[in-house]
């Protein structure tokens, strides 16, 4: 009965606990779903974090209901990603630099305090200076600022490691070409600078989020919610979140994703996704699980001229580097038509649930529970979904 509660709550842009506490008795549909109980907020809330793990198992269990109702066969699939806010401001986000700035000056302050005290017999302190109390309020701020700064490493040396290991991938890729007697074209790239950048920020409400770009323009304290949609029903069969900026490197987590799916739901052809996915890696991926990509691989006029709209496909490269074969598909006709279907099945998607369900911010904080509601929406997105299929 609770998780009908919340999903009937999500499904109708309910997402407070106390507000579905409220509709259950308002709401004549809250009270039917609630058996004319009303549950208590905390009850609702509780039961939420708690079992967050178990949701994202009914996430596939309503997947193979759609399968056994006739309605879900999966073939095309289009994989993008939108930023939802975190349940922080990112005005409470610490720099690298401002903290060794308020480190300084805070030590600064301690030490001036510790001199007022030892003149405090005969000089006296201020009045309402409660000198003790000053300096304990300073200490507990520099160990939460050394916390904070230990993250800011953490997530510098993780950074370097991984900004490393693609730099000598490059040089390696550089020097095969060179004892191949072929020039590599630009310019050497430039090593990675270990430890933290004066920008490297961690917030301390929910250190977990990060700041990012949004579609609105600024930023904001946000998490990647990534989502793979079923082309022919705009159901979602595959949904996920990462603290990454970009989408460059979510293509692999969807394919393993969507491979760990039960054989009964049937098994995906195509991918479909926009340029911010694009790498050579990610085509041999997704060929690597005998899936086809069509990745974009710039932006795509929004209209071909006439001709060329018209003209016959050119004949196939004969070669067998996976990009060239791609960038030959998605000029086709066929392959123009069918990356097509992108924007038309998942951004509605992901307009209808921010703006029809009213879900534009974690209510929980850290990346796991973020994990746990994204999977609570998308699987109250898919039984609604259900609803308009079967009127169909």
């Amino acid at each position: 009965m609770l998780l009908g509660l919340l999903v009937y709550g999500y499904a109708r842009g309910v997402h407070s606990s106390r507000k579905i506490e409220r509709a259950t008795y308002d709401s004549v549909a809250f009270r039917y779903v609630a058996a004319n109980t009303h549950p208590d907020h905390d009850t609702l809330a509780t039961f939420r974090r708690r079992f967050l793990k178990e949701v994202e198992a009914l996430f596939v269990q309503v997947l193979v209901l759609a399968r056994e109702m006739k309605l879900l066969k999966l073939g095309h699939i289009a994989l993008d990603g939108t930023k939802i806010q975190a349940n922080a401001s990112k005005h409470k986000a610490l720099s690298w630099a401002h903290a060794n700035k308020i480190e300084a000056q805070l030590r600064q302050e301690v030490q001036g305090l510790l001199a007022l005290a030892e003149k405090a017999d005969r000089a006296g302190t201020p009045d309402g200076m409660d000198v003790p109390a000053e300096i304990a309020r300073r200490e507990d701020r520099l160990t939460a600022i050394a916390q904070a700064k230990a993250k800011i490493e953490q997530r510098a040396a993780e950074r370097y490691l991984a900004e490393q290991q693609e730099f000598e991938a490059k040089q390696a890729q550089r020097k095969a070409k060179r004892d191949a007697g072929k020039k590599p074209r630009g310019k050497d790239p430039e090593p990675p600078t270990a430890g933290p950048k004066d920008s490297d920020q961690v917030n301390l409400t929910d250190d977990e989020s990060r700041i990012m770009p949004t579609s609105g323009g600024g930023f904001g304290q946000c998490y990647n919610a990534q989502a793979a949609v079923d082309t022919d029903t705009m159901l979602v069969v595959s949904a996920q979140v990462t603290q990454a900026t970009n989408d460059k490197r979510q293509i692999v987590p969807t394919l393993d994703k969507v491979a760990a799916l039960p054989e009964a739901l049937g098994s995906v052809e195509t991918l479909l996704a926009d340029t911010g996915y694009f790498s050579a890696a990610n085509v041999g991926a997704c060929e690597a699980h005998d899936i086809v990509p069509m990745l974009s691989m710039k932006r795509e006029s929004h209209h071909l001229p006439l001709l060329e709209r018209f003209a016959a496909d050119a004949p196939p490269p004969q070669t067998d580097d996976p990009v060239d074969r791609m960038a030959h598909r998605l000029i086709t006709k066929t392959g123009r038509a069918l990356y097509g279907l992108r924007k038309q099945t998942v951004e509605p998607v992901f307009g209808i649930i921010k703006r029809v369900m009213g879900w534009r911010q974690m209510s929980m904080r850290g990346l796991d529970k973020a994990r746990g509601e994204w999977s609570l929406v998308t699987m109250a997105w898919n039984i609604k979904r259900l609803h308009v299929l079967r009127a169909a």
